[in-house]
């Protein structure tokens, strides 16, 4: 895959982690964005370093997307935990 079809797994990626994981985000929807898209570099890089798992040159590979949005679910969960607002006001 090229780098436009990562780009765009990324979006859909981290739009799928952000239904998956509702609430306020710190950055908003660029910033969810954002993360999406890295989600979905630092999933499919997880996923042939420690899975052994090549990184399929089909953009319909489903390893690929689960790799993607499990990514961008540990980036988001990550950025929230580093950079949200504390519950207690």
């Amino acid at each position: 895959m090229g780098i436009i079809s990562w780009i765009v797994l990324g979006l859909i990626a981290g739009a799928v982690a952000k239904v998956l994981l509702p609430g306020r985000d710190p950055g908003g929807l660029i910033g969810t964005t954002l993360i999406g898209i890295a989600g979905a570099f630092i999933g499919g890089w997880g996923s042939a370093e420690f899975f052994d798992r090549p990184i399929a040159k089909d953009f319909y590979d489903a390893p690929t997307w689960v790799a993607a949005i499990g990514g961008s679910l540990v980036l988001l969960i990550a950025y929230r935990l580093l950079f949200g607002h504390s519950r207690s006001r």
